[in-house]
């Protein structure tokens, strides 16, 4: 039910118990309308003041009824009104500081729903100290998104004004998280009118919607079920290979990560081979490596040199990639990744 709706039931309420005071002081005492009228008001009021003319006997019956019934029900109605009043107007000044904090936001990423999906998408955002925006039409998954201390907008996120609003712009990437293909193709549609640079990544529910998304922009395309139903098959046949892929990958352990490592222009790693980084880095394992113009190596020999431009991708504990990345000259993103220094 909307606000104002809201007022207007309990604004009719008010009236029709002031309305039936007023009546009943009017048909049972012979009162006249003002008289009648300050009676009821004094009564649900509980202020205390004498009756105006004596009671009869029906009257104070009333009287009782009207007390019994009518207090109650108008200490209710206007605790409602005073409380959806103060609601609203913090509201509006909460809306206004988050849209302040998105605003600043730059290089993050944009969540379309926050359903089951996107509720353990936005976790695993949180674990990784990313900055990002919950996009939902649904007040359920709204209330949700803030109740989890998440950045939220309460919209379409079909609609260009609210992209733009979340920041699509300046944006790192867009993830569509919502039940509906549809909605997910036009909102990758949609965000990519907008930001033709943007990487993008839509949940599909079959095979079809894939298509329909790649057609419409999405960069990559992930299908939950079926990711799922493979993951529980390579968790059935092999079992520890998964467990320790998840501990690693995932920082399940918080301790051993992987870490893709860019190289700038003037890191110090530049000419070194992969043996020199190895020993030079005690713990690291280079897992891979990417070459200038985008040619992937994996497992490379221990002589494979280091250049500029490309990236390592690296396998230790956070302290040790951390040593790693003091080498290379780059800049951190908002969410606290490692990003080429352009």
């Amino acid at each position: 039910m909307g606000k104002n709706s809201r007022y207007i039931k309990w604004f009719i309420a008010l009236f029709s118990l002031l309305a039936f005071g007023t009546a009943g002081y009017m048909l049972i005492q012979q009162w006249d309308f003002f008289d009648s009228l300050y009676m009821t008001v004094i009564t649900i009021a509980t202020v205390g003041f004498g009756e105006v003319h004596p009671l009869s006997a029906a009257g104070r019956i009333f009287t009782i009824v009207l007390t019994l019934g009518g207090v109650g029900t108008a200490f209710y109605i206007l605790t409602s009104i005073v409380q959806a009043t103060l609601e609203s107007e913090f509201g509006s000044f909460r809306r206004s500081r988050m849209d302040a904090r998105i605003r600043k936001l730059n290089n993050h990423f944009v969540l379309c729903g926050y359903g089951r999906v996107g509720e353990a998408i936005a976790s695993t955002l949180k674990q990784q100290k990313a900055d990002f925006v919950v996009i939902d039409h649904s007040m359920n998954s709204y209330t949700r998104a803030m109740q989890q201390d998440c950045l939220s907008i309460l919209d379409d996120a079909t609609n260009h004004a609210v992209l733009k609003r979340a920041g699509i712009e300046k944006a790192r990437s867009l993830i569509t998280a919502f039940g509906d293909d549809a909605y997910n193709t036009y909102a990758v549609l949609t965000a990519r009118e907008i930001n033709p640079r943007l990487t993008i990544i839509g949940r599909a529910n079959n095979d079809d919607a894939a298509r329909r998304l790649k057609q419409a922009g999405a960069t990559h395309i992930i299908l939950p079920e079926v990711i799922g139903g493979m993951q529980m098959a390579r968790l059935a046949t092999r079992p520890t290979t998964v467990q320790f892929i998840e501990t690693v990958l995932l920082g399940k352990e918080g301790e051993f990560v992987v870490e893709e490592v860019y190289i700038g222009e003037n890191s110090t790693l530049i000419g070194a081979s992969i043996k020199d980084i190895e020993e030079r880095f005690t713990g690291v394992r280079i897992l891979a490596i990417r070459e200038k113009d985008g040619n992937i190596v994996i497992n490379p020999s221990l002589d494979t040199g280091v250049e500029a431009g490309g990236s390592l991708t690296a396998f230790g504990t956070l302290d040790q990639l951390q040593a790693v990345e003091g080498c290379c000259s780059f800049n951190r993103d908002s969410g606290g990744h490692i990003v080429p220094d352009l």
